[in-house]
Parts: C-alpha cells; sequence; structure tokens
C-alpha cells in the first residue's frame, strides 16, 4: 500500500535525500544491475565514450603542451557541465512525473558503488583462499592499477584492502557528498569527473598535459568526501570488532600525508589503523617502481583475512554513512 500511495506523490514534493536513501538501499541490494547495462548504456559509459572521443579528436601528439593543456581543460569543462545539464534536464522532465521520483531514485544507485566494490574485493579473499597467488593476482588486476604480477600474496591483500579504502571515498561518500550539495546534476558533475580523472588524469607523457586540469578538478572535487570517509572508518572501527577507532584516528592524521595523492592517504590511514596494518609502500605500477612510504605502523604481511576483516568495517562504514544521510533527511 505504501509504494503505491508514494507511486503517486509527485516528483517535486519527494525529499531529495529520501530518495538518496531508497537508492543507497538499492544499490546495496543490486549493485551494478549488469543486465540490465547489457541493453542500456551505463551513465558512465557514456560518460566514458564521450572523453574517449574527444581526447582522440583534441589531444594531438603534434600539438604543444600548452595547447593540449588548453584543449584538456576545455574538454573538462565540458564533459562536466554537460552532466550537470543532463541531470538539470533529467529532473525537469521527471518533476511531476508519478514516477519521476524512482527515476531519480535509480539513476542516483547506478552512481554508487558499494554492492559492487565489497564484491569485487570480497573475490580477491575468495580467489587466494582457493587458488593462491595465482588466483589472487588474476583477479586483483581487476580492481588496481599497478602490476599484479609484482605482488605476493601480503601485496594482494594490501592492493585489494588500499582499492577498498581508497574507493570508498571516490565511489561511495563523495557521489552521496555531491548530491546533497547539488543533487543529481551535482552527482552527475562529480561521477564524470572521477571518470575524466581515471581516463586522462594520468601523467603519463600522452596526458600530462591534456589531463592536468581534470586530474586537478577530481582532486579538489575529493578534497573533502575524502577526509569524512577516513572518519566515517574511525566510527565504523567503534563497532566492527577487531578493529581499533583510536589507531585509525591517529594513523590517519599522522600518516594521510604521505600518500602521493592528496586525498587518498585519509581513507587508506584510517583504514590501516583501524586494521593494524601497514599500507602504501613500495610497489610497481607497470614499469615505473614507486618507492612511497608505509602508511600505519602495523603489518605490512597483510592476509586474505585482514581483507575480510576490512570489508567488515566497510560494511559498518557504508550503515553509519546512510545514517548520517538519515539525519540529514529528518533535519
Amino acid at each position: 500500500m505504501f509504494a503505491c500511495m508514494v507511486s503517486f506523490v509527485p516528483h517535486a514534493l519527494v525529499d531529495p535525500l529520501v530518495l538518496l536513501l531508497l537508492a543507497l538501499a538499492v544499490d546495496a541490494v543490486f549493485g551494478d544491475m549488469p543486465l540490465l547495462f547489457r541493453w542500456v548504456p551505463h551513465p558512465v559509459a557514456v560518460a566514458g565514450s564521450t572523453i574517449e572521443f574527444l581526447e582522440r579528436r583534441l589531444n594531438r601528439d603534434t600539438r604543444d603542451e600548452a595547447t593540449r593543456r588548453l584543449r584538456g581543460a576545455v574538454v573538462a569543462a565540458a564533459v562536466a557541465l554537460g552532466a550537470a545539464a543532463a541531470g538539470i534536464v533529467i529532473l525537469e522532465m521527471t518533476r511531476q512525473l508519478a514516477w519521476g521520483w524512482a527515476i531519480e531514485t535509480f539513476l542516483a544507485a547506478v552512481l554508487v558503488a558499494q554492492r559492487s566494490l565489497h564484491d569485487h574485493v570480497k573475490a580477491v579473499a575468495a580467489a587466494l583462499d582457493a587458488g593462491g597467488l595465482t588466483a589472487g593476482r588474476d583477479v586483483v588486476r581487476h580492481i588496481v592499477g599497478r602490476d599484479p604480477e609484482s605482488l605476493d600474496e601480503h601485496g594482494v591483500a594490501r592492493a585489494a584492502i588500499e582499492s577498498l579504502a581508497e574507493n570508498f571515498a571516490d565511489g561511495v561518500v563523495a557521489p552521496v557528498f555531491w548530491y546533497v550539495i547539488a543533487g543529481l546534476p551535482g552527482m552527475l558533475a562529480y561521477k564524470a569527473v572521477n571518470t575524466l580523472d581515471s581516463m586522462i588524469g594520468h601523467r603519463s607523457p600522452r596526458y600530462l598535459a591534456f589531463g592536468m586540469v581534470a586530474a586537478r578538478l577530481d582532486t579538489a572535487m575529493n578534497f573533502l568526501p575524502a577526509r569524512i570517509a577516513g572518519l566515517i572508518f574511525a566510527i565504523a572501527a567503534v563497532i566492527a570488532p577487531t578493529a581499533n577507532p583510536g589507531a585509525a584516528l591517529r594513523t590517519m592524521w599522522r600518516d594521510a600525508g604521505k600518500h602521493r595523492s592528496l586525498n587518498a592517504g585519509w581513507p587508506e590511514g584510517a583504514m590501516a589503523g583501524a586494521l593494524g596494518v601497514a599500507l602504501a609502500g613500495p610497489r610497481r605500477y607497470g614499469a615505473e617502481q614507486v618507492s612511497d612510504p608505509w602508511i600505519g605502523d602495523g603489518r605490512a604481511r597483510a592476509t586474505s583475512h585482514d581483507i575480510r576483516r576490512a570489508l567488515y568495517v566497510f560494511i559498518v562504514a557504508c550503515l553509519v554513512h546512510a545514517a548520517l544521510v538519515g539525519l540529514l533527511a529528518i533535519r
């Protein structure tokens, strides 16, 4: 009966934060919905195709660095503003529809990554347990950028935990943050910028100039969400068994600045402290050897058991995160 009553409520009369809570619930239950997106293009895939087309046309290696930087800035602005404009159009089209609220809820649900992140990281632990190092490397390569062939079993486990922590910030907290700030247009703009960064925000010769603005815009949009994510992990560590909330806060505050990323060190530091492990450290990306300092002063010999402990903290963090949205909704 409740669903029937809600279905006839105009979109404009439904609190957007209530829709956001529904979206988090839908994502937690259904995840990526791959069967649906075999037939319908995913919003991130649409953004990715657009970026790929523009990059291919505008990022010519025959042009000088300043020209490529300017063209990259234009692409970043056009893609971000285009995504925000698409959100505004969608809201205007659905505002007076009885089921318009459901459309917004669905779109918000596919733009957060709670369930998919959990499932991908859980698969790494299962692979390590079932097939050892070779299986773990085969699975972890789908969620990290480093060379999996350079990792031992402890390196695979650390990579999975780091990916879980960092992607909680930019795949869960950040899109929700920008929805709270600017509604569906803000959420779409953020996902477009995050996609820009993942595709062209690299320090390789091809993308260093062209992707500079995209990378910096992504860093700016993730600045507050990354720190919020770290605090949420520390709160979750109060509830999660075998996690240490005090160490989560201390490690985050002390070691976040050691990370090469301005933002990633905050959630990774909180997770490292909560679990009593050391993350980051020396690692390899293709032919490049990175000699970063360790984050956390625990043991570097992480295992599949530590991945599952991290997943427990992650699940509690998602619940805490949803509770915070709920508090905003009843303000």
